[in-house]
């Protein structure tokens, strides 16, 4: 049963596009290693951007600039 976890800024995607996300990957895994659709979970953590950081500085604070 494949897990897969994919962490994304809030602001950065609509549902559509989530929802493309899911199955997508979830078609990479029956592809890929035969997995089974049914089992296999796709979860999408949102994290605010003052949550996030690159190079010691937030997303927040390099959207910014």
């Amino acid at each position: 049963m494949p897990f897969v976890n994919i962490r994304i800024t809030k602001d950065g995607a609509t549902a559509e596009q989530k929802k493309q996300l899911i199955a997508g990957v979830t078609q990479v895994l029956v592809d890929t290693l035969g997995k089974n659709p049914a089992t296999t979970m796709v979860v999408i953590d949102e994290v605010d951007t003052d949550n996030w950081g690159i190079g010691g500085q937030s997303v927040t604070e390099l959207r910014k600039k």
